[in-house]
């Protein structure tokens, strides 16, 4: 399929996608894609960048939804709270208020967390949750040679975490700006370096937990032009990665408009980690009971059931159970709707396209499409919203007109 073929018939498409009805109809209709053929980028700026690889078209259609999930990020202006305290006589270091990080910093906060017991002799620990944070903590603990302990609500895959994108977003809103001191850039450089180091270990595994993916930026107005604001509410948060850790940061790379596929007329392609979150926690579960950790149902409603516990250090990795368990109203909740359409192995790149309210992550369980709505900061509520989703769908079917 040649760009002319590909882009010829977007105004019929545009036109045709208007409802989730019709979707589902044009799906019905449209052959096997094709792969859209390379271009050869230009030189930009007296350097030439790589070609754009053929790119197999995503089915953007109603139909190929598998589920429509909502998950609650726990935002902290503060950052994520690390910190150890007394609680009766149980030594509590609580590790929660991660953002939209928690998978991408899990093992860097995790070591931090426990680099605040290592005074004590205690070699058993209670670690309170089972989502992103609590496993990894888990794991962390057991490889420095503690007895550990899981005691949650629920577990995998039906804690919150489960339901993340599952990409490498380390700054997604982790603190307020203003809240960025010298000393939490630090922490945060440090744990984002802990985290990415101990991903490169799981590439290649069986399951693909951890994998590397093309994305494409794009844009209608060029990118040193700003978007009208889609956060309504929200506060001003720190650019960290590409000023602090920039040896994790991968430039994105602009894309002449006769050198790619989309019909718009600005587009960069940078590459990122994709978390495969149905395989990689599975990993993370069977390694922590493989190496004799034990996960005992358990709802706390206080702190002082802690109390009950055998064990006398305590981490507590609730996530945005903490506001309730802890009666922390510094967490705020930020909704985050995803919905997952039905895999295509083929497709190996994500996408974010500006201003639009899009943004694709490829996973082996599925094409993640996500889906913001006007008021997510501050909005608690779980009920899925199938029009943000059926909006999202149509806006990317117009980015494959060909198959309209």
């Amino acid at each position: 399929m040649h760009r002319r073929q590909f882009l010829g018939r977007a105004g019929i498409a545009a036109a045709a996608l208007s409802s989730p009805s019709l979707l589902a109809a044009s799906a019905a209709r449209a052959a096997t894609p094709a792969a859209v053929p390379a271009s050869t980028a230009p030189a930009l700026g007296g350097q030439a960048f790589a070609p754009t690889p053929p790119l197999v078209p995503i089915k953007a259609a109603s139909d190929r939804i598998v589920a429509i999930s909502v998950c609650t990020r726990p935002f902290r202006a503060q950052g994520p709270r690390t910190e150890r305290e007394q609680i009766g006589r149980k030594t509590v270091v609580h590790n929660y208020g991660h953002g939209g990080s928690g998978w991408s910093l899990s093992w860097g906060t995790a070591e931090h967390a426990l680099r605040l017991i290592q005074d004590m002799d205690e070699r058993e620990l209670a670690i309170i949750g089972c989502g992103a944070i609590g496993l990894t903590t888990a794991l962390v603990a057991q490889r420095a040679g503690y007895r550990v302990r899981i005691y949650a609500a629920e577990r995998m895959p039906d804690v919150r975490s489960f339901l993340a994108t599952g990409a490498w977003t380390p700054e997604s809103r982790i603190c307020s700006a203003e809240h960025a001191t010298p000393e939490f850039e630090r922490r945060w450089a440090d744990m984002a370096r802990i985290s990415h180091r101990r991903y490169q270990t799981m590439l290649g595994l069986p399951g693909d937990p951890i994998e590397w993916r093309d994305q494409y930026v794009l844009s209608d107005v060029p990118f040193d032009q700003p978007m009208p604001g889609a956060e309504s509410g929200e506060p001003e948060y720190p650019v960290l990665e590409s000023r602090l850790t920039p040896e994790l940061h991968h430039r994105s790379q602009p894309i002449a408009q006769s050198a790619h596929p989309f019909p718009v007329p600005y587009a960069k392609r940078t590459t990122n980690m994709v978390f495969n979150i149905s395989s990689y926690s599975r990993m993370l579960m069977d390694e922590y009971l493989q190496l004799g950790g034990e996960v005992h149902t358990r709802h706390f409603e206080s702190p002082r059931q802690f109390a009950d516990l055998r064990e006398k250090i305590i981490l507590n990795c609730t996530g945005y159970g903490a506001r309730a368990l802890l009666g922390d109203d510094s967490i705020v909740p930020v909704r985050g709707q995803t919905a997952r359409l039905i895999p295509q192995p083929e497709v190996n790149y994500g996408l974010y396209w500006r201003g639009h309210n899009l943004s694709v992550v490829p996973r082996r369980d599925g094409i993640l499409v996500q889906a913001q709505g006007e008021h997510d900061f501050g909005d608690d509520s779980t009920a899925p919203n199938a029009q943000l989703t059926y909006d999202a769908i149509a806006q990317l079917a117009k980015l494959f007109p060909a198959l309209g």
